[in-house]
């Protein structure tokens, strides 16, 4: 059986071995042939003398050949410290070509060529190392998850793919049935239904490394197809999910990273994340909290006074010691940056002993006072002030503090800040819709069933997992009475007839016996994405969809047959 490259060391001088993989280098020196050997665990260097028979093959290698050796293990003279293998190499005595390789359309051991080439080469694309490691890591990931949730007595069960389409979520991906005229399947967003009905028949704990599917639009941390690590608990508490989370992401990162993860993980409010960060997901590897300067600033210049007597807030960050990093124009880049979030513009301070700035003139000394106070300044601190509407204030000023901390540097890349975002609204307004939603999902446990006809401040029994700055997981406690999920569904605007329509099979499920149970989803690409260290979801995924969810190599998606349509009762327009 073929041994990894990697396998070999200098405890194995004198052995003869056979080796496969592919020529990632040849290097002629006129006498002497070396070439770089790769396969799945990495290099190992090939020395081939002009005495052997492998000689006149090896004059014909080029890269990405794949080939057979057969030598015996030496020690290098000049040893490699970046290679595993990098104190010895294998003098080769026979060599056999497996296959030729034509001309690559790009280099495997760069990554100049343009994105939409790698992603139409993927399988060349794959051969790279940091590529190649982030699957690997991703397996790491399940295996971790998979053993830790076997020895909790979890059981590792299935859910259709093919489902009824439901509303209260993103765009379904519809798969139209053959056999049912004019009827579709949808392809499952969640196994959410399906595994709330494994708890009303009895099983107990659940998990499942789940494929799901959302037709929306796409960004860097989002494709149409993903992973979750999928799991569910009967007679459970939020407490329980979330330190059983908490286990399994200690676990993996010691397996997969070797870090050791101080447990219990951070905690904050939903109010709090957003009060302090503006957003549910902050990224805590930073400090810049948002702070409110309503009262010191009210009574000021006219446009706070006016946002304020509108109901509106100011609200600021500070920027330490970056007062000198920020000259008027790049003030102004803020100020579109901001804008782009509907903030109507962004005031700014700088502070050295006395303020200058956008609106120092309207600052008194009892308002620099209560500033130099409130917000602790010092010496070259930079103050940049979002005025109006609450949620603008707070979601501009949450962007902005993300935006400087990536722009000076900021951002602790060797640091994991976990924290839990706990007591999430039960609904949000939506203004493309022009009506309530529901927060999570329509599932969610209500933390007071009395509130629920207060839209505006109803509370769930809902939690998300966040790290660096990504909402890496999310879940609640389920709802398990039928006439609850009735009301809830009501709250929504549903009526009974709309309810049973498209919930029908759970509300009667509910109605035989659920017992209470609660769950929780961890995105297994975004924590992939993070455990790599990259920025961009389609580098942890093998065959990955481009922004506007098409594959660049196989050419999915692709126009059908008027044959095959016909046979689905479809006609396209």
């Amino acid at each position: 059986m073929k041994v990894n490259n990697t396998s070999y060391n200098i405890n194995d001088i004198g052995k003869t071995v056979t080796l496969k993989g592919w020529v990632q280098k040849k290097r002629d020196l006129g006498g002497l042939i070396f070439i770089d050997l790769r396969d799945r665990s990495g290099l190992i260097q090939l020395v081939i003398k002009p005495n052997t028979p492998a000689y006149e093959s090896a004059l014909t290698l080029k890269s990405e050949y794949v080939i057979a050796v057969i030598g015996e293990i030496s020690q290098r003279e000049q040893a490699n410290p970046k290679l595993l293998t990098g104190e010895i190499e294998v003098n080769v005595s026979t060599l056999k070509i497996l296959n030729t390789s034509q001309e690559l359309p790009f280099e495997i051991d760069k990554t100049t060529a343009l994105e939409d080439t790698r992603l139409k080469y993927r399988y060349l694309d794959l051969r790279r190392e940091n590529l190649k490691n982030n699957i690997i890591t991703k397996h790491k990931i399940m295996q971790s998850t998979r053993e830790y949730l076997n020895k909790q007595e979890f059981l590792e069960i299935e859910t259709p793919i093919l489902c009824k389409s439901t509303p209260e979520g993103a765009r379904d991906y519809l798969v139209p049935s053959r056999v049912n005229k004019g009827k579709f399947y949808a392809l499952p967003q969640s196994p959410q239904l399906f595994k709330q009905l494994l708890m009303v028949s009895g099983f107990e704990k659940y998990y499942q490394i789940a494929r799901c599917f959302r037709d929306e639009d796409l960004r860097a941390d989002r494709q149409p197809e993903f992973t979750q690590i999928d799991l569910e608990m009967s007679f459970s508490t939020e407490e329980d999910i979330m330190t059983l989370t908490e286990g399994l992401l200690a676990k993996i990162f010691k397996d997969v990273k070797g870090i050791d993860v101080k447990l219990p993980l951070n905690r904050m409010t939903y109010a709090k994340a957003m009060d302090l960060y503006g957003t549910d997901k902050p990224d805590l590897r930073f400090a810049m909290p948002i702070a409110d300067i309503t009262n010191i600033l009210q009574n000021s210049a006219e446009m706070f006074s006016k946002a304020v007597s509108e109901g509106g807030i100011i609200n600021a960050i500070v920027v330490k010691d970056a007062a000198d990093k920020y000259s008027r124009k790049d003030i102004d880049k803020l100020t579109d940056y901001v804008k782009t979030y509907k903030a109507s513009g962004l005031a700014f301070l700088k502070y050295n002993e006395e303020f200058t700035g956008s609106i120092s003139k309207f600052v008194d000394e009892e308002m620099a006072s209560k500033l130099k106070r409130q917000l602790d300044l010092t010496n070259n601190d930079l103050i940049l002030i979002i005025f109006g509407p609450k949620k603008i204030v707070k979601t501009s000023l949450g962007a902005l503090r993300n935006k400087v901390a990536k722009d000076l540097n900021l951002i602790k890349e060797d640091v994991y800040a976990f924290t839990w975002v706990t007591d999430f609204p039960m609904f949000e307004y939506s203004e493309e819709e022009g009506r309530y939603l529901a927060c999570h999902h329509p599932f969610t446990m209500p933390s007071d069933i009395n509130t629920l006809n207060d839209k505006e401040n109803a509370k769930a029994k809902a939690y998300d997992i966040v790290l660096n700055g990504y909402e890496i997981g999310g879940g609640s406690i389920r709802i398990h009475e039928p006439k609850m999920q009735e009301s809830v569904l009501k709250e929504l605007g549903f009526t009974k007839e709309a309810a049973l329509e498209n919930f029908g099979f759970l509300l009667e499920a509910l109605a035989f016996g659920a017992p209470p149970h609660g769950g929780l989803a961890l995105g297994l690409e975004r924590l992939t994405m993070i455990l790599c260290g990259t920025d961009n979801i389609r580098d942890v995924i093998a065959f990955p969809k481009t922004t506007s969810a098409s594959c660049l190599m196989s050419g999915a998606p692709d126009i059908v047959k008027k044959e095959a349509l016909k046979e689905l009762h479809i006609k396209v327009d």
